[in-house]
């Protein structure tokens, strides 16, 4: 397996992981979309944090990671384990995954599909995971989504939703665990994400490629030593990573008890108001992402501070075209938090 390179050890582009971490915090935020320039780490980023995140306990067998903790979340084959004839599953360490979502993907192969090579060799009506059902508890990462075709992404859309994967074809009835954290990346200029995706998405940041000297040349001769000896270069930032696993794994603990008050709730929906956004998922995602951004920073309860922090990821793609606004769609947030909460 191909060495990760040290999160810590990324330059620049704060909010892209600010947005990742507080994703892997509390997953039902409901995903990351990074919108930016190539080559600016954005594949990077989900790679490294997954190496960072502590190995997650699985039940042994299952072709789904599933958790031995977490019953309502198991597959057919474990929750047969549960019987009271059974002894109890047994459970081992498995890293989270990650998984590439390729544009060319099949539908098969993205759901999975008819064991061929069982059906032809002993006549058996096998089914074999595809994608969804590997990246079951970790990260399902689709750079260019922008460009995915349209069946897949109204796959991916009923998928988000139910946390459930459902394959009826072939006369196979299977029906699995499939929750991720959903990580799409891709160049506007390409193409413009589907509506019905975009709002699957519960953050959304842009990243660019750095502006300062100083920082392209920290970026490429971090790059470099890393190619160049990559157990030395991990080594040397072992600490540091090792510190934002400590905290990140300290903020998931104590998420459930960050305090959000009816002030705070009245503040969230009330810039979501100002800012004219579709429903309620804005609100909910921004009072969520806050709760996680408290928890990151070891605070009680959420704050303005922490609104100010993740309104830009979780509202900017939800705001409606505005003929009569110029701005864009980050200056048009910050308008408005500056307006509500101050500068």
């Amino acid at each position: 397996m191909a060495q990760a390179f040290p999160f810590s050890a990324i330059v620049g582009q704060d909010e892209m992981k600010t947005a990742i971490l507080i994703a892997a915090i509390d997953p039902s935020i409901g995903g990351v979309l990074v919108l930016g320039d190539r080559g600016t780490g954005k594949s990077t980023a989900v790679r490294a944090l997954a190496a960072l995140l502590p190995r997650m306990r699985a039940v042994n067998g299952c072709r789904y990671s599933c958790d031995p903790a977490d019953p309502a979340s198991r597959c057919a084959d474990c929750a047969s384990l549960r019987a009271p004839d059974q002894p109890p599953a047994k459970t081992h360490l498995v890293p989270v995954p990650v998984v590439d979502l390729p544009l060319g993907a099949t539908e098969d192969r993205v759901v999975g599909a008819l064991d061929l090579e069982r059906a032809l060799s002993q006549g058996v009506k096998a089914f074999e995971p595809g994608l969804l059902a590997q990246a079951n508890r970790g990260f399902l990462y689709i750079d260019e989504v922008n460009l995915l075709e349209d069946h897949l992404v109204d796959l991916l859309i009923d998928v988000a939703a139910s946390g459930e994967n459902v394959v009826e074809r072939e006369g196979l009835s299977v029906r699995h665990p499939a929750r991720f954290v959903l990580v799409g990346s891709g160049n506007p200029e390409e193409g413009e994400l589907r509506p019905q995706l975009l709002d699957r998405f519960g953050l959304s940041v842009e990243v660019k490629t750095p502006e300062l000297l100083t920082e392209r040349i920290e970026v490429v001769r971090r790059r470099d030593a890393f190619e160049q000896d990559r157990e030395a270069f991990i080594a040397s930032w072992q600490k540091e990573d090792e510190r934002i696993r400590r905290k990140l794994v300290a903020a998931r603990k104590r998420l459930l008890e960050v305090v959000i008050s009816d002030a705070a709730r009245e503040r969230a929906s009330s810039l979501c108001m100002a800012l004219g956004t579709d429903g309620l998922r804005g609100d909910l995602t921004l009072i969520r992402a806050a709760r996680a951004m408290a928890a990151l920073n070891g605070d009680a309860s959420v704050t303005d501070a922490h609104f100010k922090r993740v309104a830009g990821p979780a509202l900017r793609h939800r705001l409606r075209r505005n003929p009569l606004d110029n701005a864009g769609s980050t200056a048009r947030v910050d308008r408005a938090v500056a307006e509500l909460m101050g500068a």
